[in-house]
């Protein structure tokens, strides 16, 4: 659980970010994914998503837009939205804040963008303090742990169906590492999802609202 779903004290040590939506009206959850563009699994994940009709958040690695600007454009001209994941999927902690910053700023230049996840969601305070001035910074509520090899198809849908509540930020992964787990997992968690009563809701579009 200290993964699948972030503990309060993880949260507070992260004032800056966004970790749950709770709708008010009704039980509504939001899709991310993180770390691609990439061929071999950004495309099924769209098909995907157009045949259940969602709309998700792509917090994309500036390198892999780089490599695949056509699959940024497919994501857009889907009626998704992007985030930033900086260019190199870099850690913060290990980095220096200009450094860090500068990593950002390069993934903005491919990705346009106000919404912001620091990769394994973890950053110097510092460092989310300067970007909390230009960007919303997205954390999450679950973790579908879909990137991990020690655990089945089975146990990744698992996971949503035992953590999934009203507000949270669901992360998969359009990787490599995901790809068995998430090709049997999301449109069974999707199912599921909609079968217990939750929307999936584009997270920006709550955002917004949240805002106003």
């Amino acid at each position: 659980m200290l993964i699948e779903r972030p503990p309060l004290l993880y949260r507070l040590l992260s004032p800056h970010g966004i970790w749950r939506l709770p709708l008010r009206d009704r039980k509504g959850v939001y899709f991310t994914f993180d770390d691609g563009p990439i061929p071999e699994v950004t495309p099924w994940v769209l098909d995907t998503l157009d045949r259940y009709g969602v709309k998700a958040t792509f917090f994309c690695v500036g390198e892999n837009a780089h490599r695949h600007p056509e699959l940024v454009a497919e994501i857009l001209a889907r009626g998704h939205a992007l985030g930033n994941h900086t260019y190199n999927h870099l850690q913060g902690l290990k980095v220096t804040t200009a450094r860090y910053l500068d990593n950002v700023a390069e993934a903005e230049a491919l990705l346009p963008s106000r919404l912001f996840r620091p990769p394994h969601g973890i950053m110097r305070p510092k460092q989310a303090r300067l970007l909390k001035q230009h960007y919303s910074i997205v954390m999450f509520d679950l973790v579908s742990r879909d990137y991990s090899r020690r655990l089945s198809p089975e146990q990744v849908l698992a996971n949503v169906v035992r953590y999934a509540r009203n507000g949270s930020i669901i992360v998969w992964h359009d990787s490599l590492k995901a790809q068995r787990n998430v090709r049997y997992a999301l449109p069974r968690a999707i199912e599921w999802l909609r079968g217990h009563g939750f929307e999936i809701v584009p997270l920006i579009s709550q955002l917004l609202r949240d805002e106003q």
